[in-house]
């Protein structure tokens, strides 16, 4: 920055670091909003789950529904069946053959997916995972650690249903702690009023990015480092300069009397040699 636009900058009422100031407001500006940005969104989204949470109930409702009519109408098929069989068989017989039908069908489904249940169990990676639990144990105790306590031995019923309580009153306790942090916040918005913050603090975020990009160039820093760097030499270099020239003053106005008085003697013993050597 040269003196003349450093003396127009500051005519204007602007500080020559103006423009690093701006930046860093900026920065600090898009500091502090991005999470609240971000904190509204994941609360609109919430919104969004839980009203889709309660579309999905009535999509749930009119499923079981049709499930109802459907194990009606497979009923009905049967009775079909049973009155078709009736006209040739009595039709205890008939129903008793179809029963015994539905029955053999619902044994062999009901088999083959035990068989296939059981084929997935545990249905973990069992090696896997005790794998990465031994991995684990190493990487925390080394040689100290103790391979059989991978294999822990099976819980009584006591134990089991203390181990259960335990974990609903962790649950509870952490519904809690969300409840109060909830309420201390203040009374939650509303989908209307997150959608009108979201979209003001982006427009402000939009036009804080424009800031940065328009002062993070890159041309433009270096320009202006270069001038201040320029500018601060230059003045560095007067002020030495001035510096010299008064201490040279300050030396003569101290010495000028020694020098006239020498300059005085001298020319008075010239003047005696010259007579003398005349003589």
């Amino acid at each position: 920055m040269t003196d003349v636009q450093k003396d127009a900058h500051i005519a204007a009422g602007e500080h020559p670091n103006a423009q690093s100031s701006v930046l860093i407001d900026a920065v600090k500006t898009s500091l502090r909003l991005v999470p609240r940005q971000l904190n509204d969104e994941i609360a609109l989204a919430k919104l969004e789950f839980g009203d889709k949470k309660s579309r999905v109930g009535g999509v749930a409702v009119f499923a079981a529904v049709a499930v109802v009519f459907i194990a009606l109408l497979v009923i009905a098929l049967v009775v079909a069946a049973i009155a078709g069989l009736g006209t040739v068989l009595p039709l205890w017989l008939s129903a008793l053959i179809v029963s015994a039908g539905l029955l053999i069908i619902i044994g062999i489904s009901a088999l083959v997916a035990y068989k296939k249940f059981k084929s997935l169990l545990p249905l973990l990676p069992e090696h896997a995972w005790r794998g990465i639990r031994h991995d684990l144990g190493i990487v925390k105790e080394g040689r100290d650690f103790d391979p059989a306590t991978l294999d822990p031995a099976p819980l009584t019923r006591e134990e089991k249903k203390a181990a259960k309580e335990e974990a609903e009153a962790a649950k509870a306790r952490a519904a809690a702690e969300r409840a109060a942090k909830d309420a201390e916040g203040g009374p939650k918005a509303t989908t209307e009023e997150l959608i009108k913050r979201t979209t003001a603090r982006r427009e402000h975020l939009l036009s804080l990015r424009e800031d940065l990009v328009s002062e993070a160039d890159v041309k433009k820093q270096a320009t202006y480092f270069i001038d201040t760097a320029k500018t601060r030499a230059k003045e560095s270099v007067n002020q030495a300069a001035s510096g010299a020239v008064g201490q040279a003053l300050d030396t003569v106005k101290e010495r000028w009397k020694p020098l006239a008085v020498l300059a005085v003697s001298a020319t008075a013993c010239v003047l005696l040699l010259r007579k003398l050597v005349k003589k």
